[in-house]
This record gives C-alpha cells, structure tokens and sequence, in this order.
C-alpha cells in the first residue's frame, strides 16, 4: 500500500475493525454513537472510500454488507509514521521524539523499547 493516508475519521472506523470485524454499518455506528454522531449514511461514504483505497473488504454476499480490513493495523501505522516524518522534514525528529515523550507520559517499559529501537535503527546504518 503505497502511501496510503487515512483521515481520523477513517482511522476509527479501522480500529473498530481491527478490533473485531466482520462488521456491519449499524454495528459501526452503534458502536461510534457515544464518540460521533455519525448517521449510517456517514459511515456508509467512509467505508466506501476506504474500499476504493484498498483497506476494507466489503462482503455483499449476505442481506447486510459486511466489513473486513484488508490493511493490517502495522502496516497503517507505519505508514502514518512515514507520512508525519516526511511533513515533519529535516530537524523535526528529535522535537517528535521529544514530544511524544513528554506528552504521552512513556512508562519504563516504553522508554526501553525506545532505546533498543534506536539502538537497533543505529546498527542498520552502520
């Protein structure tokens, strides 16, 4: 999946069917009713165009469509993560690093893994 963006919105829907799927457009609404007030219709434009960009199945088989990833949850973020360090550009990744760690509250265990991720990110490059 080549440079493939999602908007928030998108994003909630994919993490509803990450979580558990398939799924139908009353159930995702259902389950959005407390955060959005999205109508069905709503949904319904979303998933269409998350189909169109080659990250959700829709299953028409039965009386109600169904819905089911096809874009893994890993490789959505990395993605994103590509996206924002390439708007970010040069000298922003250390006030990204930065941030993040400050404003996410990292326990010990993130901050470990951190470490050994750039450790690991050091060691491919030399």
């Amino acid at each position: 999946m080549n440079k493939l963006s999602l908007s928030d919105g998108e994003w909630k829907l994919m993490n509803l069917l990450w979580e558990k799927s398939p799924l139908t457009i009353g159930d995702m609404v259902t389950a959005l009713k407390e955060d959005t007030a999205w109508t069905k219709a709503t949904v319904n434009i979303m998933l269409n165009r998350l189909s169109e960009k080659g990250a959700v199945r829709i299953d028409a088989s039965g009386p109600r469509k169904r819905y089911t990833p096809l874009l893994a949850r890993e490789d959505a973020l990395r993605q994103e993560a590509k996206n924002t360090l390439s708007r970010i550009k040069t000298g922003g990744l250390g006030l990204l690093i930065s941030t993040m760690a400050r404003e996410s509250e990292l326990s010990d265990e993130e901050i470990d893994e951190l470490y050994r991720l750039l450790k690991e990110g050091r060691q491919e490059h030399d």
